[in-house]
């Protein structure tokens, strides 16, 4: 069953989710979207999504061909669909694709897009008006192919409730475990995340291109310091606490942090704790005075100006709304 696009969503009410595919895909970003939505965790599997994968005849993946589940006439069913990256934004779009793709929109469902799966969405006429992002290397030909669509190059993905789209690669994850936190929780979400060994979650506003990347592995001392910071949320700590835990200067630990994040220490650490704060929101009953305190942001009046800025509605709004949908 499908829900208001202003209204929490839980497997209750969306529970099938279809890849969208014809042509030649990319395999990276079809693969994270069949590794995230068709394994669930364990005890979750009764409640997680019926995936299926959905084209007009085999596709090609790389060396390989796929056999689809389904015809396109499928979409038009799901919940959710998932359009995939194609190979080369110059070949030209499937049209039964973008038809399809447009009809399962207008029959309610959550249409997301990976990298250049974008131009379907584009084509079909679902960018007009709204917030989209592809790769960074494709963003002024999307901009180009449709002026209408509001395309930002610089942030990891966008979320206009019916219609999201994700950058490229590593994006196409953060945009996944977003659905997944969005239907599932930030609980469920970060359990995924650990699974994948990924972040449990990045902003969609973050930059999605860093000039300077830093490669992070399990021993890199920020690795250590992350891990360090979100044992210790409910503590007041600072960026002065988190340099000198790295035995380094702010300065340095800020440029550290861009390179890594996306994010200055403090926006950071931030985003944890309202994340830390989501997961008690929806696991206990514990006061949002409470929470406030557990998360080391303070007063319920700092939880809030800063849950609503980061989740977009107040935490008692995003409890009630949470629990209401899991009923």
């Amino acid at each position: 069953m499908r829900v208001p696009n202003d209204t929490m969503r839980t497997l209750s009410d969306m529970h099938t989710l279809a890849l969208a595919t014809a042509g030649r895909i990319l395999h990276f970003e079809l693969g994270v979207a069949y590794e995230i939505f068709g394994n669930p965790p364990r005890g979750s599997e009764s409640s997680w999504y019926d995936v299926s994968l959905c084209g007009p005849g085999p596709i090609q993946v790389g060396p390989f061909q796929l056999e689809p589940d389904h015809g396109l006439e499928h979409l038009v069913t799901a919940d959710t669909v998932v359009v995939p990256a194609y190979v080369d934004v110059d070949d030209p779009l499937p049209m039964e694709l973008v038809e399809a793709v447009r009809a399962a929109y207008e029959a309610g469902a959550r249409i997301a897009s990976l990298c250049t799966g974008a131009f379907v969405l584009g084509a079909a006429g679902l960018l007009d008006g709204r917030r989209a992002t592809t790769h960074w290397a494709h963003a002024d030909e999307l901009s180009a192919r449709y002026p209408l669509a509001l395309v930002d190059p610089d942030v990891l993905y966008t979320d206009n409730g019916q219609v999201l789209t994700a950058a490229g690669k590593a994006a196409a994850v953060d945009l996944c475990l977003h659905l997944v936190n969005l239907d599932h929780g930030a609980a469920v979400a970060n359990t995924v995340a650990r699974r994948l060994v990924v972040p449990p979650h990045r902003d969609g506003g973050q930059a999605q291109f860093v000039t300077t990347p830093i490669q992070v592995s399990g021993d890199h001392q920020l690795a250590r310091l992350l891990a360090w910071t979100q044992e210790r949320l409910d503590q007041p700590l600072t960026v002065t606490d988190l340099a000198r835990k790295a035995n380094t200067s702010p300065r340095h630990l800020g440029r550290q942090f861009r390179a890594v994040t996306g994010q200055a220490p403090i926006q950071w650490l931030l985003t944890q704790r309202v994340r830390r704060a989501q997961e008690l929101l929806e696991s206990t009953d514990e006061s949002v005075e409470a929470v406030a305190v557990a998360t080391g942001l303070g007063t319920a009046t700092t939880l809030r100006r800063q849950f609503k800025r980061i989740v977009g509605v107040p935490p008692d709004t995003y409890r009630r709304s949470f629990r209401t949908a899991r009923i």
